[in-house]
């Protein structure tokens, strides 16, 4: 049996429950622990213990090679690209976590650290930027480019041949028409129509 590469999570709120259950899945990556607020420290989360906080990571990242991001993102992405820029200064592994239960063809581009959740779809000729979101049961059709830092959310279709800009959050259920650019740092509502 494979030993698996150690992981240190850094968020431990709501998304990182939804994260830890597709890393369990995708079984490559043993989870160590969390990292999270002061007041957070000792409590678990699905188990796994939250025993750092923000100021350990010089010492995580001298310790262990791989890390993700467990942070949310609704209505900011700042807090993510944050943490994203101070662990590259000390040149740890973002790995891209694929759910097994997701579909995501072998014609795409997936960047590091960028998560595809359970029965996500991702279709050819698709490209997807760096520590993204593909949250579950989201559809990303043919030809489309995700920029970095992007949380396509729950359900949300995004058509053939559609942009989405860096920093930018498309809500649960909406849909964005084939050929559609959204530019950078947007906000797309829950159930919306795009075009």
């Amino acid at each position: 049996m494979k030993t698996k590469e150690k992981i240190i999570l850094v968020g431990g709120g709501g998304h990182c429950e939804a994260c830890i259950d597709v890393i369990e899945q995708h079984n490559v990556y043993e989870i160590v622990a969390v990292v999270d607020k002061p007041e957070k420290v000792g409590q678990t989360i699905l188990s796994y213990p939250i025993k750092y906080v923000d100021e350990d990571l010089p010492y995580l990242a001298q310790k262990y090679c791989n890390f993700f991001i467990t942070v949310g993102q609704i209505e900011s992405v700042e807090l993510r690209i944050r943490l994203f820029n101070l662990l590259k200064k000390y040149n740890v592994n973002f790995p891209t976590i694929i759910s097994p239960l997701a579909y995501v063809s072998k014609h795409t581009q997936i960047l590091e650290g960028t998560i595809i959740m359970h029965h996500a779809m991702v279709n050819a000729g698709v490209s997807i930027g760096i520590n993204s979101i593909i949250n579950s049961k989201a559809l990303v059709e043919h030809d489309s480019i995700v920029g970095n830092f992007c949380h396509i959310s729950t359900g949300a279709i995004l058509n053939g041949g559609v942009t989405i800009g860096d920093n930018s959050f498309v809500g649960s259920n909406a849909v964005i028409v084939q050929n559609t650019i959204i530019p950078q740092n947007s906000f797309i509502k829950a159930g919306s129509l795009t075009k």
